[in-house]
């Protein structure tokens, strides 16, 4: 039986410089909170995977059978620093992994970290990456200081986006921190505050409402070839898609399209290590097969088991082609 291509989009590295510069910020935190020195959950596990963008990185990945990673910088990338660091960080990480794909061509490619402060500077780093680099488009980490994508002052990043025909992938943050202390600190610890403001809920529910403000501030009828790329089976969003467009009729978002048109012909959806029968059923039944895309939230998540939930998805062999890598190879010119 011949082998089915596997290509994962959600898969995160870091340069060593990043990792210090996010340690320096944690242990800064620390100190103005005046509580011990901790390093963040799992950070000290993880950083020497994330760190590993050569030998020992495609080992794991031949282990797991995974062909191709779309490497993209480990949250919260560059979205929540001052422009000039930001615009630093951004040309060193995306030199950092040019190498890497450089060294490793058919195991490797890259999204483009952007340095959103500064939007036409984000826009001209994106086309030097894609044009002179290969790179398959750009990532984004969420609001930038509490700014969103539908203010159009990122719109330069979109436009250029839309002429290189590169998608974005946009990857959850925290919310802004007046949201997590209005919405996710209640009568419970702290550490739970941080996991409902992160990973349990307020990464998800963050994203998605990224996302519906993106539609509704017509950005796709601005730029209606735009491609926008998601994570964890929709972040909830096709759950909901029903009763958004019952609540949101055209009529009143006044747009050329429902929010659900803009949901299935804008936006495209991978896995992100959500490894569950019941979410990805309602993502597949409200979108079809041809907006999913495999990833394995590398390191996070181990990529033998995502694989394993790949093989087993009750789909036809056709449908799980086209999950696996065909969706990828159309959208990202593989």
């Amino acid at each position: 039986m011949k082998k089915m291509r596997t290509i994962a989009l959600e898969e995160t590295y870091a340069t060593p410089a990043f990792m210090e510069n996010i340690e320096n910020s944690f242990k800064a935190q620390a100190e103005a909170d005046k509580k011990p020195h901790t390093a963040p959950e799992g950070l000290a596990q993880i950083a020497r995977k994330l760190i590993n963008v050569d030998e020992g990185r495609i080992k794991e990945m031949d282990q797991a059978g995974i062909d191709l990673q779309v490497l993209s910088l480990f949250s919260p990338g560059v979205e929540q620093l001052d422009a000039p660091v930001a615009v630093d960080i951004a040309t060193e990480t995306n030199n950092y992994i040019a190498n890497a794909i450089q060294h490793h061509p058919t195991r490797f490619a890259g999204f483009t970290t952007l340095p959103t402060a500064v939007p036409e500077t984000a826009a001209d780093e994106l086309e030097r990456m894609v044009k002179e680099y290969d790179f398959k488009g750009g990532i984004i980490n969420g609001h930038t200081k509490g700014r969103y994508l539908d203010d159009e002052f990122f719109w330069p990043i979109l436009e250029r986006a839309e002429k290189l025909k590169v998608p974005i992938y946009l990857h959850p943050t925290l919310p802004p921190q007046p949201v997590i202390e209005a919405s996710y600190t209640g009568n419970f610890s702290s550490d739970v505050t941080t996991l409902l403001a992160r990973n349990a809920w307020g990464w998800h529910i963050e994203t998605a409402t990224h996302i519906l403000r993106i539609i509704l501030s017509g950005a796709f009828d601005q730029y209606p070839n735009l491609q926008l790329i998601i994570g964890h089976m929709g972040e909830g969003l096709p759950f909901m898609l029903q009763r958004i467009d019952d609540s949101l009729p055209k009529e009143t978002i006044k747009l050329e399209k429902s929010v659900g048109e803009y949901l299935r012909e804008n936006i495209n959806y991978t896995f992100s290590g959500l490894n569950y029968t019941q979410t990805f059923l309602n993502l597949f039944l409200e979108v079809g097969a041809s907006r999913i895309m495999f990833s394995t939230d590398y390191p996070f998540i181990p990529m033998k088991e995502t694989h394993t939930f790949l093989d087993k998805l009750p789909v036809s062999t056709a449908d799980k082609e086209k999950i696996a890598h065909g969706n990828a190879e159309r959208l990202l010119r593989l």
